[in-house]
């Protein structure tokens, strides 16, 4: 899909903000905080998704707008889909009560993980996926960011329940350096890609890229300095996943 060149939509670069696919065959359409990034909502992606992919549901919680609460897609929440859990960091773009109605909706038995994330300026993060990231056998996170001990402790246990999952502990200067900003893709043959920017991967250190690798995830990373520098955002904002089931 490419932009339209009407509206002007600065941010369209980052499509993981405003839908969420679901391998059930759910299509999850979210409330944004900027009035210029409602516009970044397009039907005619959804409609051509229905027709290619197995679509059950199309769940539109822009209502939120009208009441002022918001909560950015899978930039206010991070998704453990293997245990369904939630992990959010409170923020004026990500509203508690909105996740509570998203994992109602996809029936996620464990309670949201709610906490406040802060940078090494002592400022709120806006977004949950600047300091976590969680593939299947890997999760990045910043942990100093992480207001609260209890909930570090809390938040180390259920990423590690399953007994798979490496934890690669960032820091706040790493996190700035958008190393929280990653995501796990599978290709074609099944092996695990932890994708990032070229200033993520540079800023993480040896011992940590080893150990990510010793999972059996390769590391690929690309030159984004222009669109991280302008837009804010890094590798991770600009994919949006489709865990839909393609039509037969």
């Amino acid at each position: 899909f490419d932009d339209t060149l009407s509206p002007i939509k600065p941010d369209a670069i980052f499509p993981n903000n405003w839908f969420t696919t679901h391998s059930d065959g759910t299509i999850i359409l979210y409330p944004m905080l900027a009035e210029n990034r409602r516009l970044e909502r397009r039907e005619d992606l959804i409609k051509k998704l229905s027709q290619i992919y197995h679509v059950t549901a199309i769940i539109d919680l822009s209502i939120y707008e009208q009441r002022n609460q918001y909560l950015e897609g899978t930039g206010s929440l991070v998704l453990d889909r293997i245990n369904k859990i939630v992990y959010a960091v409170r923020s004026p773009r990500t509203h508690e009560i909105i996740i509570q109605h998203f994992t109602k909706l996809m029936n996620y038995q464990q309670p949201p993980i709610i906490f406040d994330s802060v940078d090494d300026k002592q400022k709120p993060i806006y977004h949950t996926n600047v300091m976590m990231a969680i593939g299947t056998y890997v999760a990045i996170i910043c942990l100093d960011s992480i207001i609260d001990k209890d909930q570090r402790k809390t938040i180390v246990k259920l990423l590690e329940q399953n007994g798979k999952r490496k934890i690669i502990n960032i820091t706040l200067e790493q996190m700035k350096y958008f190393a929280g900003n990653m995501l796990e893709i599978q290709n074609k043959q099944g092996h695990y890609l932890l994708v990032m920017s070229k200033t993520a991967y540079n800023s993480l250190n040896d011992e940590q890229r080893n150990l990510i690798e010793k999972t059996n995830t390769q590391l690929i990373y690309f030159d984004v300095s222009t669109i991280e520098q302008c837009g804010g955002g890094s590798v991770r904002c600009m994919i949006a996943e489709n865990f839909l089931y393609q039509n037969n």
